[in-house]
């Protein structure tokens, strides 16, 4: 009874023992996207609507 006892101790813990892999696991970098924003961007819409209003004003 006790072999028996001692060999299903060892056969779980041999189990247990080689469930994982020996290789390092491949971990993929996360993407990060950041839009681009530039300072003018919201200086080139009203600049565009001031042109267009000087340029109807010309005619």
């Amino acid at each position: 009874m006790k072999k028996l006892v001692l060999a299903a101790a060892l056969t779980a813990a041999a189990s247990s023992a080689s469930a994982g892999s020996l290789a390092d696991p491949i971990i993929e970098a996360p993407v990060i996207i950041e839009e681009a924003s530039s300072s003018s961007a919201g200086v080139l819409v009203p600049l565009l609507i001031l042109v267009l209003v000087a340029a109807a004003l010309a005619d």
